[in-house]
Formats: C-alpha cells, structure tokens, sequence
C-alpha cells in the first residue's frame, strides 16, 4: 500500500497497531537530508519524531560544551578513562569534516530536534547508548585486536591527511561510530553484529515500545540509511516482546569467571617467582626483583614521557607501576594520571578549549586535559606491556638457572 506522504527517501512505512512509522534514511553529512526533514516535519502530519540518538549522544549535540564540564578525578577513577578519549577522538574526527568540507555532521539530527520543538512534537531518542555498544564491540573481539582498533582511531584523529571523499562517501551510510570501524565491521560479523545489527532491532524495539505506550499517529523515525533497511524488517517481523529484547540488548558484557581471577593469577605467579628465586639464592631473588622494578617501571615512565607529563609524574610512573601490577585493584595510570592533574591542574581555558585544541595532534598533548588522558593510556599501557615482559623474563632465568 502507498503512502501519502512522499519523500524520495522513505521507501517504505510499517503499520503499528493503529499508526505506523516512517523510516527516513538520511546522510549525517548531508544539508539535503536536514532540508527534507524539515519540509517533512512542517508538513504537520507526524505527531512524533524519533531520531538516531541515545541520551548521552543527545545532550551531546544539544549541550556541545558538557564535555567541559566533567571531572577528571571522577573520570579516572571510575575507568572511563579510556571512553572519553575515545568520545575525544571520535569529535575530533568529525571537526575535520566540518573544517575541510564545511559540513555539519548530524545535521538533519539536530534539525529534527529543533523543528520539533518548534511544534511541540516529542523527540524519541532510538538508539542505544553509546558506552554499552561499545562495550559489546570490544567484547566481541580479542584483546589485542582492541588495541589495534583504539590505535587506528587515534591514528585516524593524529593524521593530518585530509579526509577522502570515500570517507564521505561511507559517512552518508552510517553514523561517526560506524564510520571508525567501517573498514572492519562489514566483512567481520564480530563487529557488524554488535555495532549494526542489534542496533537496528534496538530501534525497532524502541520505536514499537514507544507507539504502544503512547498511540501515536505517524511517526517520523530520522535514521542513517544504512539502518533503513534493517529496521523496516525487524517492525515487518514484528517483536513479540520490546522489553525484553531492549533488557537482552542493553546487558553489558559478563566477564568469563576464570577471566576475573586472572590479574590475582598473574599476582600469584609473579610473586611465586620471587618466592623460587630467593629460595635458590638470595643474588638471584634479589635479580629478579630488580628485573621487575626495571622494566615495569621503565616502560610506564616510558608511556608518561612520550603522553609529555611531568617529570615527577614520569618519576611517580617508574615507581608506582611495579607496585600496583601487584594489586589489581589500583592500575598505574590511576596513580599517573592523579599526580599530573595535582602538578598541572587544568585551567578554565583548557576545558573550553578541548574540543578545539584535539582536532590537531599537537594540541592532544598542549590541553592539560586531553594530556592527562594521555598520561593515563600510556603509562597503562606500559606498566601492562612491563608486566607480561617481566613475567616472562622472571620464568625465563628461574628455568636457565
């Protein structure tokens, strides 16, 4: 059946219960999809618009400076460390879009936003939180293979290349979170599940929770285009149960059991090799200690060296990091990076500043911000790199002994 209402981009309409729903596949980078969002939502036929966007996404568009506002100490010391630098990277990337090609990412987003407040229409926010899919992202994949896909992000924002017009080009079918991982995630189900596919059932469910709840005539759901496709077949389907399916798709990865007591194992390990050591002779316990030290806290200090911190955060790195690869529940860079925000506090100027200053390489290391963060990833990764080394050095001298 065809519907009145026509848009060259909405293809097709699903009826739920006594509304329906139209899909609108839009391109973030495109001002023609904000202008046919518009034209559509001032046609006064949709009493609600749904949108691409989770709430931390949300008050990210409509409040750009939030960020700013964060505190690091909370930050670091609940382990989102990692997270805002990714968040980071990933706004720094979409500011060179906007330099290079004078475009506005999300732009039909925020147009739909403001023209239905304009109206006076809800805005349904679809799509899931974007710390609980990127979890899952990094759950389906291998340790070392998250390092490599975090390094290319970063790589991606450090780069001074321009953008290509093939990037452009797969911006226009995903968001910026797709775009990182675009490389990866269509050939590999590891990603393409959690990153593409349980997204778009989670809009389904989302917008079928929400027709039921509040009987909507027609709403108008603004989504990338490379949604479209699965959404419309997810509310063809039909989900026998929204809430359910929301609950299954908002868990956070479980770690495995023997997973959890593997840093105490590794605790447990090392210090057994002191313990053989000095049972053997007290020149080699003593030998294998000051390996330890040495290389555990030669790669940390390493790591905050090259983020530029201090020297006393340098020095703090070299000696926190052999102690606390021993105590699982405090990671060196926890350390690092508190003792670089007490010697170098970040200025008012710095937090205004930050989502300028990443955009270029130099400026990750001039804002004491984003160079905190910094401080905190390379010196934890140093104390980890110092760890598995040490540990095999340690095995290696009890064996030749």
């Amino acid at each position: 059946m065809k519907t009145e209402i026509q848009s060259p981009s909405i293809d097709s309409h699903v009826k739920l219960g006594e509304g329906e729903v139209y899909v609108l596949g839009t391109a973030h980078v495109s001002r023609a999809s904000a202008d046919e969002v518009r034209e559509l939502l001032d046609s006064g036929e949709f009493d609600a618009v749904a949108v691409e966007l989770c709430n931390s996404r949300y008050q990210s568009l409509v409040d750009p400076d939030a960020m700013a506002r964060m505190d690091l100490f909370q930050v670091i010391k609940s382990g989102k460390a990692a997270m805002v630098t990714a968040q980071l990277a990933l706004s720094a990337y979409q500011q060179r879009l906007a330099e290079q090609f004078g475009i506005e990412p999300g732009a039909e987003q925020r147009e739909a936003i403001s023209i239905a407040e304009k109206h006076d229409l809800p805005v349904l926010l679809i799509d899931r939180e974007i710390g609980i899919t990127l979890r899952r992202v990094m759950n389906n994949v291998s340790w070392w293979k998250r390092f490599g896909l975090f390094g290319g992000l970063l790589a991606s924002v450090l780069s001074r290349e321009e953008v290509t017009e093939e990037d452009v080009e797969r911006l226009k079918e995903g968001d910026m979170l797709e775009t990182t991982f675009s490389e990866f995630a269509a050939e590999r189900k590891d990603l393409f599940d959690p990153l593409i596919a349980e997204r778009d059932r989670y809009m389904a469910a989302r917008l079928i929770q929400e027709e039921q709840q509040h009987s909507y005539r027609n709403i108008l759901a603004v989504v990338g285009a490379g949604h479209q496709k699965g959404i419309i077949e997810t509310l063809e389907n039909g989900v026998a149960d929204p809430q359910q399916l929301l609950t299954t798709l908002e868990q956070l990865p479980q770690k495995k059991s023997w997973l959890k007591f593997l840093p105490w194992l590794i605790v447990v390990v090392i210090l057994g090799g002191f313990t053989a050591g000095f049972m053997r002779s007290p020149e080699l316990g003593w030998n294998l200690v000051a390996e330890w030290v040495l290389i555990n806290g030669a790669l940390s200090a390493l790591g905050a060296l090259l983020a530029g911190g201090h020297i006393l955060t340098v020095l703090t790195a070299f000696v926190a990091a052999p102690i606390t690869s021993l105590n699982p529940t405090v990671g060196a860079g926890m350390v690092t990076a508190a003792i670089e925000t007490l010697l170098r506090k970040p200025r008012v100027g710095d937090f205004e500043q930050l989502r300028h200053d990443v955009t270029h390489w130099s400026g990750w290391w001039k804002n004491r911000v984003s160079r905190i963060l910094l401080v905190f990833l390379f010196s934890t990764m140093g104390s980890a790199a110092g760890t598995y080394i040490a540990g095999f050095r340690i095995f290696d001298k009890l064996v030749g002994s």
